[in-house]
């Protein structure tokens, strides 16, 4: 069996993006993405790789998951299905970092969320499918944190599931 996790910020309102960006600029969430996913594989969809400030992301395998049979991404691993991705995740912890489709695909099969609530509801054309909690256990939770700049509040929860 495989080791997904997915990692994403996600507002009141279960939105994650708009215009192929994150909802706000939270300082404090992109270190904790950096130090969970550092050393690991990322998976993500296309329109998410190219909207990467650095591609592909240093210290980390970048996964690329295409329906275009033959596509190649320089300095990329390539997945055309769930099965390759699963296929090139083996046992180690990997991680799901988006786009919404992307999410949905992977939500049924992850093993763990790692999430930042963002405490706060955005206008937004990406959202995140909702969350059955009773399917998932809090295995630890921060306080609630004030970004200094936006004033926007949020907080790390991470889940694995029952």
């Amino acid at each position: 069996m495989s080791n997904i996790s997915i990692i994403v910020a996600i507002a009141e309102n279960n939105a994650i993006g708009i215009n192929n960006n994150l909802l706000c600029h939270l300082p404090e969430d992109l270190k904790r993405f950096k130090q969970i996913t550092s050393g690991h594989k990322i998976i993500m969809g296309k329109i998410t790789y190219f909207t990467l400030p650095k591609r592909p992301l240093p210290n980390r395998t970048n996964v690329v998951l295409t329906n275009i049979q033959g596509e190649i991404i320089e300095g990329c691993q390539m997945a055309y299905s769930i099965d390759d991705v699963l296929k090139i995740c083996n046992e180690e912890e990997s991680f799901i970092i988006g786009g919404g489709s992307v999410y949905r695909q992977f939500l049924p099969i992850a093993n763990k969320l790692y999430l930042t609530k963002i405490h706060h509801k955005f206008e937004a054309d990406t959202y995140f499918s909702d969350i059955n909690f009773d399917e998932w256990e809090t295995i630890s939770e921060s306080d609630i944190f004030t970004d200094e700049k936006s004033g926007i509040a949020y907080s790390f929860v991470d889940y694995k599931r029952k």
